[in-house]
């Protein structure tokens, strides 16, 4: 069948999904990462898989499993096992009753440990039973590095994750309207006590939508971080990072000074069909974009059928995006059938 060949030239360098740009300007952490979630692109990285206790942004996963399987509204109660976890705490009230929605701010603004256990028994029965359910999420995103047995973050054997791996959690966890808000909060009253967001590049990183810190003396400072400008958004973890604040600066100065996010999906096409009962078919693309360096110039063309025949299922490979520079194809991504289109009956 021939194709046809729509192209889009772009003022940019094409850039290889996943290629790693080696910066030598002396970040602190041991382990750290730079990461775009839509096109899983991973712009920088040092020791990025190495397992590592992160203390309390192991917090981002307990917020999403506590998400994605309570209502805000829904009340919890305090016992004094909860309100004795050692560390830092939002100070519950033995006894006490607070709504899920409560304890999910104090749980990322304050870190707290008390909101960590009480949500953990609340949503899963025990501490236990909790970890498990993070586990399985961790399956579910085909982590490689990563295992908890708690939801605070506390150092314990068993308990550990990696850079890829938390940005990874970050940008599943990000995808919730929800968790969004509370990752971006500036602060939050409960009981009369007021919480601040501890993640200063709120307020010293320009774009900064996010974040979570985390400390323990084994772990070192943990500091996972978001930032979007100009249509991009990244993910930065930095892991036992002396100076964490300002790596993620200059890691984000660099990378969003250095590359662009172009979008593919924003490209509406519509396939006609022949002997369908829609006259066309919508499509849906493998990733929605690709990252490229600036102020170079590259190619990038949709590979299509001029038509198909029905019947269409959804799902179905329909052609494919290329990203061309010099001649050379860097990257391709695939596009699909956005829907099912049946043969229409005589």
């Amino acid at each position: 069948m021939k194709k046809l060949i729509f192209a889009i030239i772009i003022a940019l360098c094409a850039f290889s999904i996943g290629e790693v740009t080696a910066y030598s300007d002396g970040i602190s952490a041991k382990s750290a990462i730079v990461y775009e979630p839509l096109s899983k692109t991973v712009l920088y990285e040092k020791s990025a898989d190495e397992q590592m206790l992160v203390a309390s942004t192991t917090k981002i996963m307990t917020a999403l499993i506590v998400i994605e399987n309570c209502s805000l509204d829904e009340k919890v109660e305090v016992n004094s096992g909860h309100s004795s976890v050692e560390g830092s705490s939002m100070y519950l009230r033995p006894d006490g009753e607070y709504t899920v929605e409560d304890l999910l701010y104090g749980l990322m603004l304050a870190s707290g440990n008390d909101a960590a256990a009480a949500l953990a028994d609340h949503a899963a029965g025990s501490m236990e039973s909790f970890a498990e359910l993070m586990n399985e999420k961790c399956r579910e995103l085909s982590l490689e590095n990563t295992h908890f047995v708690n939801a605070h973050g506390l150092d314990a054997q068993e308990h550990y994750s990696s850079a890829r791996d938390l940005a990874i959690i970050t940008a599943a966890a990000m995808e919730n309207e929800t968790f969004c808000h509370v990752f971006s909060c500036r602060s939050y009253t409960v009981d009369g006590n007021t919480f601040y967001n501890h993640n200063k590049l709120l307020d010293t990183c320009s774009g900064c939508i996010g974040g979570k810190t985390g400390f323990t003396k084994k772990a070192g400072r943990v500091l996972v971080s978001c930032v979007e400008r100009s249509g991009m958004r990244l993910i930065c973890v930095t892991i036992s990072a002396p100076d964490d604040w300002n790596d993620h600066i200059s890691l984000y100065e660099q990378c969003f000074d250095e590359y662009d996010f172009v979008p593919i999906s924003n490209s509406e096409f519509h396939i006609p069909v022949i002997s369908g009962v829609e006259e066309a078919v919508c499509l849906s693309f493998e990733m929605p974009g690709v990252v490229v360096p600036k102020n170079l110039s590259s190619e990038l063309e949709f590979h299509l059928p001029r038509f198909v025949f029905a019947p269409i299922e959804a799902g179905e490979r329909a052609g494919y995006a290329e990203l061309i520079s010099g001649g050379n194809t860097v990257e391709k991504v695939d596009i699909y059938f956005g829907e099912s289109v049946s043969r229409r009956q005589k």
